[in-house]
């Protein structure tokens, strides 16, 4: 009696198909492995990794207001650091950050950083720069007002 060749080509192409899903697999990137905003405020990274700007956000009630900067700068080498902010229709803004330490931005322990004028409304993204050992990284600042409950309480 004669057998069906059907059945053994079925399996060898299942059996191709799902190695070939396994080899795609290992060779894609571990996304849980790199470094990203985990809330609405955009993060910073300098080429030294030792330090870094994260979840940075301003919070205003419309353009041309004063804003408040919420976020973290974090300093994890071993001297010193002054991070300097700089946005359109505002000043500069320092902020010291000791050797091995991590400033809060805009909570009541931590630093209160505020623009003079926000040059975005509301939900749009502010151009940056954050300054820090000597090196300076441009990026957007997302502009938030107080909708959301957990930011009405930062308007200035």
């Amino acid at each position: 009696m004669a057998r069906s060749a059907r059945p053994a080509r079925t399996t060898l192409a299942v059996a191709g198909a799902a190695v070939g899903a396994l080899l795609l697999g290992a060779c894609a990137p571990i996304t849980t492995q790199l470094a990203y905003s985990p809330s609405d405020g955009s993060r910073v990274d300098f080429e030294d990794a030792d330090v870094r700007g994260l979840n940075l956000m301003v919070v205003s009630a419309a353009e041309g207001e004063q804003g408040r900067v919420l976020g973290a700068l974090a300093n994890e080498s071993s001297e010193d650091v002054e991070f300097v902010l700089t946005t359109p229709g505002s000043g500069p803004v320092s902020v010291p950050v000791p050797a091995n330490g991590t400033v809060y931005l805009g909570t009541e322990d931590g630093e209160q950083v505020m623009l003079g004028s926000v040059a975005a409304i509301p939900g749009a993204n502010l151009e940056a720069s954050l300054s820090a050992a000597g090196a300076t990284e441009d990026f957007y600042l997302p502009v938030l007002d107080g909708t959301l409950p957990e930011y009405a309480e930062y308007l200035p």
